[in-house]
């Protein structure tokens, strides 16, 4: 979408679920088999066309310390290669991302030092940063992810398929257009 929109995307810390307990838990304990077994199926339907591999994680880990870590490897300009391992441990591997060892294993594979990030999240370094996240999120009535807020005022939920994405982000600029006309 960025070869065709002019877009500067900035990604904000979220956590859908910060009622999860810290150990994290079973999905058995919070959905039914078979709402699970259509949850799977939709996010292996809707990553499919893009090559995402999602496989059945029955563990709802608590994103809290991902969320952080994702903070601090924004700060050492490694967030993207940090945020695609984790997508990838927890989607497509169901590897829990709320395990400091699996945090430091995927920190070290996005070439990040372990060792100050440990650090930064023994000393809370980014909690203000998750919970700035969180406000916003909530001033936007953000209740799913991937939230995408463009302009600060037009909003599309979910992953949604490229052309839905094309046209709502067709329809947002001429809007923008006529509105800058009307001025």
């Amino acid at each position: 979408m960025k070869k065709e929109f002019d877009i500067d995307d900035e990604w904000v810390s979220f956590e859908i679920h910060p009622e999860t307990p810290p150990e994290g838990i079973s999905m058995d304990a919070l959905f039914p088999k078979s709402s699970r077994e259509q949850m799977h199926a939709r996010l292996r339907a809707s990553g499919e066309p893009y090559g995402l591999q999602f496989t059945d994680n029955d563990w709802l880990s608590n994103s809290r310390l991902a969320l952080e870590a994702s903070e601090f490897a924004r700060d050492t300009g490694r967030f993207h290669e940090f945020h695609s391992r984790v997508f990838r441990a927890y989607f497509s591997e169901a590897r829990d991302i709320g395990d400091r060892g699996v945090l430091s294993e995927i920190a070290k594979d996005s070439g990040l030092d372990t060792a100050a990030l440990n650090a930064a999240l023994d000393e809370g370094r980014y909690r203000s940063r998750i919970e700035e996240g969180q406000h916003e999120g909530q001033r936007y009535g953000v209740t799913g992810t991937p939230t995408y807020i463009i302009n600060n005022k037009y909003k599309v939920v979910g992953a949604q398929p490229l052309e839905v994405m094309r046209r709502a982000l067709n329809e947002i600029a001429e809007r923008e257009r006529s509105a800058g006309a009307e001025s």
